[in-house]
């Protein structure tokens, strides 16, 4: 049964790797076998998340590369297309807060870009050498808010429903050609994307007293679906947005 789960001989693109989810999937795959790929935005050949993997035996490569810049972001695509990797998690994000009334037109551009348009160009690029051979996993990280509408978040919550339609859609068309679509929808982790919603104890406390699980959740709670999905324990599952909120959408 644990070869299910062994991802040795893999190699593993994760954006967003840098830190929080992104850092916690790719120390996750890595300590599965995987070789990684991590991009980020500022991120560094030093940087913890490299010194973790090569600790786990693993090579990691790094990129910095903005998903902002839809150019950069086609760029690296082809780049690594070149390497044929076999998974590819779409991690990359960012999040604005303001009430949709006064929301600027500039932050909901951004975060569409980061959150949504830029994951679907990469994915485009990378599916290319995983349909061709008739393999590949590719996971994309949706949120609580691909299923609600959330507070002062209009861009978020429209990109990360779009995210669940996408992982859907390439589902639809992939799953039949041996490459699997999935998502992660996290719940409410400790992380710098909730850092304000922790910083406010009326808006904390709310969000603890749903959680069933009676915490916050940490980075390393995504690990093992990660793998799951990104190994061959996932074959038969296609187009899953799988949750992993302490049972906040079962309350």
């Amino acid at each position: 049964m644990s070869g299910l789960f062994d991802l040795h001989g893999r190699l593993a693109v994760v954006t967003g790797a840098r830190r929080g989810i992104g850092r916690a999937m790719a120390e996750a795959l890595a300590g599965a076998g995987a070789d990684i790929i991590g991009v980020s935005a500022t991120l560094r050949d030093d940087d913890e998340v490299a010194s973790s993997v090569r600790r786990l035996g693993r090579s990691f490569d790094g990129h910095a590369v903005d998903f902002a810049d839809r150019g950069a972001v086609l760029a690296l695509g082809d780049e690594l297309a070149e390497r044929a990797p076999d998974i590819l998690v779409n991690n990359a994000g960012t999040i604005e807060r303001a009430p949709a009334a006064q929301h600027p037109l500039q932050w909901w551009d951004r975060v569409l870009e980061v959150n949504l348009s830029s994951q679907f160009a990469l994915t485009q690029v990378l599916s290319q050498p995983m349909l061709a051979r008739g393999s590949g996993k590719i996971v994309f990280t949706a949120s609580m808010l691909s299923f609600q509408g959330g507070i002062n978040v209009p861009g978020y919550t429209a990109a990360k429903s779009g995210i669940a339609g996408l992982t859907r859609a390439l589902a639809n068309e992939w799953a039949g050609q041996g490459v699997n679509v999935n998502a992660i929808a996290p719940g409410y982790i400790a992380t710098d994307n909730t850092e304000a919603l922790r910083a406010d104890p009326e808006r904390s406390r709310s969000i603890l007293d749903r959680i069933p699980a009676g915490r916050w959740g940490r980075a390393d709670d995504l690990a093992g679906a990660v793998v799951f999905l990104c190994s061959a324990a996932s074959d038969y599952v296609s187009g899953a947005i799988l949750a992993v909120d302490g049972g906040w959408l079962g309350r």
